[in-house]
């Protein structure tokens, strides 16, 4: 697609950019991507790692999950186990973090040169 035409509101699905920027949009889906990298998380795990509320955790899960990033696996034991995993397309993500993740420290140490 052309860049002008991706400049252009309303283009998800069909300008890259548009799309990516629309299903990261949440302020915890790096951050929860990110934790999902080594393997599968429960709940209460995530919550401990990224210290984020309840609410917040389990809203962002269910659009990361509605869009198709992360998978959630209920397990059929007593008390019921929850996991939560990264999918196929949000394997495809890995990459993408790592970047982000050399991309910021370098940025850390232009602030700390400032």
């Amino acid at each position: 697609m052309k860049k002008e035409k991706c400049e252009a509101a309303g283009l998800f699905g069909m300008c890259p950019y548009v799309t990516a920027q629309e299903l990261l949009s949440g302020k915890w889906a790096i951050l929860i991507l990110h934790q999902l990298e080594d393997g599968p998380r429960r709940f209460n795990e995530l919550q401990r790692q990224i210290d984020i509320t309840q609410a917040t955790l389990s809203n962002q899960l269910k659009k990361l999950q509605e869009e198709g990033l992360i998978a959630r696996t209920v397990y059929p034991e007593v008390p019921p186990r929850v996991e939560y995993s990264l999918t196929e397309i949000g394997s495809e993500f890995r990459p993408v973090l790592n970047a982000i993740e050399v991309w910021g420290d370098k940025y850390i140490d232009y602030l700390e040169r400032k």
